[in-house]
């Protein structure tokens, strides 16, 4: 007889009480024994080859108890994952980029607080904690990185008069770039400290600072011709599709004559064997000399939903350094992952030379790293900061800056008074800091 067991009733069963009484009744029912334990699910964001580069990763990563791992990737992350806690059914380890996602789940006691072995690798800016019932817990760990302050370019291209592309488009999120556009320049102009008071929703959105980002982004591109706005609101950041239907970056796609792109590390997947090279992109935004070494980044950070222990096993070893080399080990070299690379853990050892400068600025060649400012926000003010980005490259006019940036200090308004004076829980406040502090 054989006793079947599927996810629906995982959380079911995962229950001590539960699990006490099933096993009660398996015992009741001739020649019906236990079957195995269920797999971890990990819930994450990447798909394709990263997808299957990760996959790989958990099934060799054999903690010695004969668990094994389920991943589910999605390029819907936040949709799949609020569905599965309101079915009561969430994944026993998800991988969010938001830092304000992930502080309304645990202000809403959805997250399990990370072990001892876990919070050790709670790298700044990545992993900041937070103040919850008077003390300060650790709830999300940084397995992947990425650099944000980056300008991509064709190699012999002037930099003197650059040609920027720009393509906005990326299915529910799309905006996201032209935010990272703005926050880049307001952090190289306005600096660390004011950077960190705005992204915090502690800076009202129409302060001196904030209009001038948005207006220097404007004035860089330059003036653009209908046709161009449309095209940009509508390809995607990865640029058109190429042979295979592969993505082959802005840079190579039809009807954009452009020489420089402003976009993460996490791009170079599709300037891979192309004659493309990356630099800081400090010196293009009319910014400060002294934030020439500062830096924006993202990252992709793992908590626990689940009471499972083998979870926060999980967890632990996926964050050190065993599971970093059997990750990279599996993934091609254009969707290897970066990783914070503090004392104490080996170094990576990048082969392509984009990777080597961006693995060098990362871990030696910045001064301050400051977490992407939106993926700070909770999510409502990211949100219609997205969609304030569309409209504004749409119609760059200084009179409609103002109407954009008003109804943005709204929402930053709203949004603070929903959290009310909560004493016994503060989101973070500290996004910036020095590599590896």
């Amino acid at each position: 007889m054989t006793c079947l067991r599927t996810r629906s009733t995982r959380l079911f069963l995962r229950r001590p009480l539960h699990v006490l009484l099933a096993g009660c009744l398996l015992a009741l029912v001739p020649g019906c024994t236990p079957g195995p334990r269920d797999p971890l699910v990990v819930l994450g964001p990447w798909t394709g080859k990263e997808g299957e580069a990760f996959e790989a990763a958990l099934a060799k990563l054999d903690d010695g108890t004969g668990r094994r791992y389920t991943y589910e990737g999605t390029r819907s992350l936040r949709e799949t994952l609020v569905s599965q806690l309101e079915a009561g059914d969430p994944p026993d380890v998800a991988i969010l980029n938001s830092i304000g996602e992930l502080t309304e789940y645990a202000r809403r006691d959805r997250l399990k607080p990370l072990a001892e072995a876990s919070a050790e690798r709670a790298y700044a800016p990545w992993s900041p904690t937070l103040l919850v019932d008077s003390r300060r817990r650790t709830y999300w760990v940084p397995l992947k990185v990425d650099l944000k302050s980056l300008v991509w370019s064709r190699k012999g291209a002037s930099s003197a008069d650059p040609t920027w592309c720009v393509g906005l488009a990326s299915q529910a999120t799309s905006g996201w770039p032209g935010t990272d556009w703005v926050e880049d320049i307001l952090l190289h102009q306005a600096g660390p400290d004011v950077y960190t008071r705005w992204a915090t929703g502690r800076l009202d959105w129409r302060a001196p600072a904030v209009e001038r980002a948005w207006t220097t982004w404007a004035r860089l591109l330059g003036k653009r011709s209908p046709a161009s706005v449309e095209q940009s609101l509508t390809t995607s950041f990865e640029g058109a599709s190429g042979p295979g239907g592969q993505p082959r970056g802005l840079l190579d796609s039809p009807g954009f004559d452009c020489t420089h792109e402003h976009q993460s590390a996490f791009i170079r997947y599709v300037y891979a064997d192309k004659d493309v090279r990356v630099e800081p992109s400090a010196r293009y935004l009319d910014g400060r000399s002294e934030e020439r070494d500062t830096f924006e980044v993202s990252g992709d950070m793992a908590a626990v939903f689940s009471d499972d222990e083998a979870a926060q096993v999980l967890v632990e070893r996926l964050s050190g350094p065993a599971g970093r080399e059997i990750w990279r080990a599996q993934a091609d070299p254009a969707v290897r992952p970066l990783f914070p690379d503090p004392a104490g853990l080996p170094p990576t050892t990048p082969t392509d030379p984009n990777e080597r400068e961006i693995d060098s600025l990362l871990t030696s060649g910045a001064r301050t790293l400051c977490f992407d400012a939106s993926d700070v926000m909770p999510p409502e003010l990211r949100d219609a900061f997205h969609r304030a980005v569309l409209e504004f490259f749409r119609d760059p006019s200084r009179r409609h800056l103002t109407s954009l940036l008003g109804q943005l200090e709204t929402v930053r308004s709203e949004v603070n008074a929903e959290s009310g004076d909560d004493r016994t829980f503060r989101p973070p406040e500290d996004i910036c800091a020095s590599p590896g502090g």
